[in-house]
């Protein structure tokens, strides 16, 4: 129950950051990939995830980041 409580959260927390890339700014968008990053940490240091699972997901959430600031700029 525990890991399925932590995982709602982290894929809680994707939700917000993917609503903020859709319709909020870069600022914001920045702040909610800074909040899943450290949520993805936080879980992948107990045994709900795979540390590189988590790796895995923060780096395509910021690739997706990224992308929005290229075309931003």
């Amino acid at each position: 129950m525990i890991n399925r409580a932590r995982k709602r959260q982290v894929k809680t927390q994707i939700k917000r950051f993917e609503t903020a890339l859709s319709s909020a700014g870069i600022e914001a968008a920045s702040e909610q990939y800074r909040l899943v990053a450290q949520k993805l940490d936080k879980v992948a240091a107990t045994s709900t995830m795979h540390k590189r699972t988590a790796a895995r997901k923060k780096s395509r959430l910021a690739r997706r980041l990224n992308s929005l600031k290229a075309t931003k700029a």
